[in-house]
């Protein structure tokens, strides 16, 4: 295993690249400045989402031309940033890119999905023109700007300040709806649980650079390789701490148990923040990160093992609570945390192809089916309660919108040739090949969660776009009169951009039959973007490596069809009792419901198992309670007892004495006589008082 380890740390030394590639960072940027221009002159017209349109695009232009010209890993200078040296020591953090396959692989749909939101925002949000438009853009150049930093800085601290700044924009944009309760509250709740998990990566890149003497990515690789050894065998305990500092990072950014529960009340912000930030990119900064610090993961034996079970629990998790939900949204939310425990997953059964493979899958696909939702929850006035749409694809100009839904919900199910299905399979397959650590189970587990997904994801299509037709205004229908409410299709702008993004989620399935030399096993073109980075650990399961089996099959040749009928089976499902025979459904949950020994589980699922709630009463309400106590403390001891007590003393005093200051002169004179008495007595009487205290002290010595 060390040789290994040190194998894939073998790392030349890193050329530079070409200065322009700096501008795939700057445009986002200049974007801001340019909405903030529009903001100052108070701009009442679409330019702000022009702007950033022709930014986002420049960045895309820019990325391609790097990747088709890319050969090997390098480094971009831009500035010096931080350089401090002293007696002993160092440390080194200059503003500059490191652009190898990993953050090629990251940045193509980060930019490409960036600009096809922008355009779809244009229109999606027209409605605030004038208003929060400016101010919607402005956060998405900052989100673009943030995870550009965090994706193609060439040190961890780079990585830091893109983390913060993507933190930071989504909780500006998922409170975008300021003037609503339940949007600031998600905003908050957001910021909160993801400052936690900031809270590790903080601590793990100090950790980093204490222990190993940079934060260099190209300085780590030869500065770990001989702590391998080390850790091995006895290991101090913070490069132990390094691998689950960063996983608790990781679970925090991409919403992974028990650090989900902020995700999904993300959705109370507009449609375009869900499909960028919270479906295809921010919440994918978790695994990039696990995938660009690969190396730190094997300094200890459990520390894989852990990701990879948190990844299966979640996914699992997050899946029976889709099964039961009725907004359509929401439910793309938990299938996004159950489809990043899958990446989690994968990371952690040595398939670093596979969770890098799903993580470009994911992001089409889950972008159109957010987009898709998006445009239902527009066009009927904030509509997405599933029992109350029915038939859209019956009806004039939602076409479109049902069959881009179609598309991303046979890729989300893992449908047979469909970009989900070589994703996922790559993961389910490598969970039972990589032996040890309970991985069969999980392997188990997640297939039965494939399962479970197809059903929950048809759910809504089967609901939605089929059968009858029938809809219900939502709660944003002001000043009309429901009966005779007629909902109003998307235009060029949305309509396109499914369309566009709907094809990308199809495509992205070639790249698996793209194959090449350096490929290695099964994966083509994505095995190739990950054969050279950090986190490849394609060569961990070579010839001579021991595989595990599926029935007693090579599990990446049996997965193609376990998956698929598993697959299929939950499709069926959704079939029956959301189609032929949507009464059954029904009829099920309230035979379920009826008998007390059943009753818990449609119930649990409904309610999110209550984790919110057990949150509350375990520790929010406790640290509610300590805030108080503290304050009483505060305002009763520290301020009453303490400051103002004492200050009040020479107030007290002073009162005793404010009667002599009365302004009579005779007053005056009488204190002066009764002053200089006192004194004259106390100097008769002194000699006797001291001798007095003297025999008395005397007296009383033994």
């Amino acid at each position: 295993m060390i040789s290994i380890i040190q194998s894939i740390l073998a790392t030349p030394e890193v050329p530079v690249g070409p200065s322009w590639a700096q501008f795939i960072l700057w445009m986002p940027l200049i974007s801001l400045a340019l909405c903030g221009l529009c903001a100052a002159f108070k701009v009442k017209s679409k330019a702000p989402a022009i702007i950033t349109i022709i930014s986002l695009a420049i960045s895309f232009v820019l990325t391609l031309m790097l990747y088709n010209g890319y050969e090997d890993a390098q480094v971009i200078p831009i500035f010096d940033w931080i350089n401090i040296d002293w007696n002993g020591g160092s440390f080194v953090a200059n503003f500059a890119l490191y652009i190898d396959s990993l953050t090629l692989l990251w940045m193509l749909f980060v930019t490409g999905l960036g600009t096809l939101i922008a355009i779809y925002a244009s229109e999606y949000m027209e409605h605030d023109v004038g208003k929060g438009y400016t101010r919607f853009f402005a956060g998405v150049s900052v989100f673009l700007f943030a995870m550009s930093c965090l994706v193609m800085g060439d040190n961890l601290l780079m990585l830091y300040l893109g983390w913060e700044g993507v933190g930071f924009a989504s909780y500006w944009l998922i409170g975008y709806f300021y003037q609503r309760p339940a949007a600031v509250a998600a905003a908050k709740k957001a910021f909160i649980v993801n400052r936690i998990g900031d809270l590790g990566l903080a601590l793990a890149i100090y950790l980093i650079w204490s222990t190993f003497g940079t934060i260099q990515y190209d300085q780590i690789a030869t500065q770990l390789s001989p702590h391998h050894d080390y850790a091995a065998t006895s290991g101090g305990w913070t490069v132990h701490a390094i691998p689950y500092l960063l996983m608790l990072a990781a679970f925090g950014k991409s919403a992974q148990l028990p650090l989900y529960v902020w995700l999904p009340d993300a959705m109370e912000g507009p449609t375009p923040v869900s499909a960028l930030i919270h479906a295809a990119t921010m919440v994918t900064a978790g695994v990039y990160l696990i995938a660009r610090t690969y190396p730190f993961f094997l300094l200890d034996e459990y520390a894989l093992p852990t990701v990879a079970w948190v990844g299966g629990l979640t996914a699992l998790f997050a899946a029976t609570i889709a099964m039961a939900q009725y907004d359509i949204k929401r439910i793309m939310a938990y299938s996004t945390v159950s489809q990043l425990g899958f990446m989690f997953l994968g990371l952690g059964v040595l398939s670093s192809y596979g969770a890098a493979y799903h993580v470009f899958t994911h992001a089409f696909f889950k972008a159109v089916l957010f987009l898709t939702c998006g445009a239902i929850m527009h066009g009927f006035a904030g509509q997405l309660d599933l029992r109350k749409l029915s038939g859209l694809r019956k009806m004039r100009g939602w076409k479109i919108v049902s069959y881009t839904m179609l598309i991303g919900c046979l890729c989300l199910a893992g449908f047979p040739f469909t970009s989900g299905y070589f994703s996922k399979d790559a993961i389910l397959a490598e969970a039972f090949v990589t032996q040890g650590s309970g991985f069969v189970v999980l392997g188990w587990m997640a297939i039965f969660t494939a399962g479970l997904t197809a059903y929950y994801t048809f759910r809504v299509w089967f609901r939605v776009c089929c059968g009858p037709v029938h809809y219900e205004p939502g709660d944003e229908l002001h000043g009309e009169d429901p009966a005779s409410f007629q909902p109003h299709a998307p235009r060029i702008s949305i309509n396109f951009v499914l369309i566009a993004i709907a094809s990308g989620a199809l495509l992205a399935a070639l790249p698996y039959f793209m194959k090449n030399e350096t490929a290695g096993l099964n994966g083509g073109w994505v095995a190739e973007m990950v054969n050279d980075s950090p986190a490849s650990t394609l060569q961990l399961h070579g010839e001579d490596a021991p595989h595990g089996s599926i029935l007693g099959m090579d599990p990446h040749k049996a997965m193609y069809y376990i998956s698929a009928v598993v697959g299929m089976i939950g499709l069926g499902l959704a079939f029956f009792f959301h189609l032929a025979r949507r009464k059954a459904a029904d009829s099920l949950r309230s035979k379920l419901l009826s008998s007390r020994a059943t009753r818990w589980l449609p119930t649990a699922m409904e309610n999110k198992w209550y984790v919110d709630e057990f949150y509350i009463a375990v520790i929010r309400t406790p640290l509610w309670i300590l805030g108080k106590l503290f304050a009483l403390i505060d305002r009763g001891i520290i301020d009453g007892l303490l400051v103002n007590g004492i200050a009040g003393m020479p107030r007290s005093i002073a009162k005793w004495f404010s009667p002599l200051h009365n302004g009579a002169v005779q007053s005056y004179a009488v204190s002066m006589v009764g002053g200089a008495a006192l004194i004259i007595l106390l100097m008769m009487f002194m000699p006797e008082i001291m001798s007095f205290l003297q025999s008395t002290m005397i007296g009383a010595t033994p």
